[in-house]
């Protein structure tokens, strides 16, 4: 490292130690913005220069004199079996093999053959290809890496956007909502206590009022760390950009999570857990881990009738071949519900009861409370506050030349049903905008 290199460096730290201490205001004021933006153009400015600064020295390293004895020991730290995971690897190598005796380009005075160049001078050598060999050519660059980073393409983030989000601003760390307690449709039991009857003239009058009740959230915070060293932050400048995709879907499958299984210690109420979720029993005789069309009707009938605009269905993935196996009894016989003759030929349409059905992973395994539901999100209220916050610093592991990028995320969220709804008429069932099937072992 250059002496410009090391002072680029002192004031790159400087400017992110100013440049957090702006981020953290609560409400930045236009001139703070302006400055804000002052200050990550100098960050680039410098990046640019700590850039150029490092291929001038490895330029400068790569003119000395090349390799000629391949007697020179090999590197005994390498793998001969390991590759160069980066151009900028495989170049340091070159330097420390081709530096002259009694110098020091590179770190090692004398040169030291990396195993790895070896490997590639093996797999790429060929008659009348000269300037493969070592001592007339060099070493010849391995194979070409991609700059992209492939990953799967995970489904997340398709539950926590669908609930009813409330976001907190100011000082404020949660939220109090006053709702009607309302458990029951039946007589004097509406808006908790509403009361009115058909009276005589001059009869005597019944009095009645309302019931209320009260929802109490407070943010949790969600975070994650991850730690780089300065060198691969500098190499691998899409590297950011994957960590923060990477940390904003772990987010998001961590939300969905909480929305169906939180357990309200340190994190949302979840669906499971929620007191208004309505479980239906399975059938008499039923089978482990299956799913019958009797098991739909009835959370079907279960379902809050305000509801049904926006229910949907949440199931495990494992349930799909039940859902296909699915028919209906008539007379001695039956007859498919999901799948329609040659339904097989045409594209699976996805939806249940003409309802949409998504298979999240966070929803049980087959055969277990809480492997399908018929929900309504709107009846799940969240809290938020400021989004996904992210923040970077040099300081935390500063000895040891490595940055600690931090996000962290505030939730909560719970039912907005305090309990599952008793109807005016019918079998005393109960009902819910949240329905499950019961165990099925």
């Amino acid at each position: 490292m250059t002496v410009k290199e090391k002072e680029l460096r002192i004031e790159l730290g400087k400017l992110a130690e100013k440049l957090t201490e702006l981020r953290a205001t609560e409400s930045p004021t236009e001139a703070t913005l302006v400055e804000i933006n002052g200050v990550c153009d100098q960050i680039e400015a410098i990046d640019k220069e700590i850039k150029t600064e490092e291929r001038v020295e490895i330029a400068e390293a790569l003119i000395g004199k090349p390799i000629s004895d391949p007697s020179i020991p090999p590197d005994p730290a390498a793998n001969p079996d390991e590759r160069f995971e980066d151009f900028g690897e495989f170049l340091q190598a070159i330097i420390r093999a081709g530096s002259p005796a009694g110098t020091s380009v590179g770190g090692k005075p004398g040169g030291t053959v990396d195993r790895r160049l070896l490997n590639i001078y093996q797999e790429f050598r060929s008659t009348g290809l000269e300037e493969s060999t070592p001592s007339l050519g060099g070493f010849l660059v391995q194979k070409d890496m991609a700059s992209e980073i492939f990953k799967k393409v995970h489904d997340v983030g398709n539950i926590f956007p669908l609930v009813r989000q409330i976001p907190i601003s100011g000082n404020s760390n949660g939220l109090k909502m006053a709702t009607v307690d309302e458990k029951s449709r039946v007589n004097g039991s509406r808006w908790g206590g509403m009361a009115v009857a058909w009276t005589d003239e001059g009869g005597l009058k019944s009095a009645g009022k309302p019931k209320f009740g009260q929802i109490t959230l407070n943010l949790n915070k969600l975070t994650g760390l991850v730690y780089l060293t300065d060198e691969l932050r500098q190499d691998a400048p899409a590297l950011g950009a994957i960590i923060s995709q990477g940390m904003s879907e772990e987010i998001a499958f961590k939300l969905d999570d909480a929305v169906l299984n939180g357990t309200g210690a340190g994190q949302p109420v979840g669906i499971l857990n929620a007191n208004a979720l309505v479980s239906v029993s399975k059938e008499t005789g039923q089978a482990a881990a299956t799913i019958v069309f009797e098991n739909i009707k009835n959370m079907y009938a279960r379902l809050y009738a305000g509801s049904r605009g926006n229910m949907r269905w949440l199931a495990n993935q494992d349930c799909l071949p039940e859902l296909m196996s699915m028919s209906q009894a008539v007379g001695t016989g039956g007859v498919p519900v999901w799948m329609p003759a040659n339904g097989a030929f045409g594209l699976s349409h996805d939806t249940l009861m003409g309802r949409p059905i998504t298979y999240p992973e966070q929803c049980q395994t087959l055969g277990t409370k809480g492997d399908i539901y018929l929900v309504d999100l709107s009846q799940y209220v969240a809290i938020t506050k400021g989004g996904i916050q992210s923040a970077s610093s040099i300081h935390v592991q500063f000895l040891y030349d490595e940055e600690v990028l931090r996000f962290v995320f505030r939730v909560d969220g719970q039912s907005l049903w305090s309990a599952a709804l008793t109807p005016y008429k019918g079998t005393g069932n109960t009902q819910s905008p949240f329905i499950s099937l019961n165990v099925r072992a």
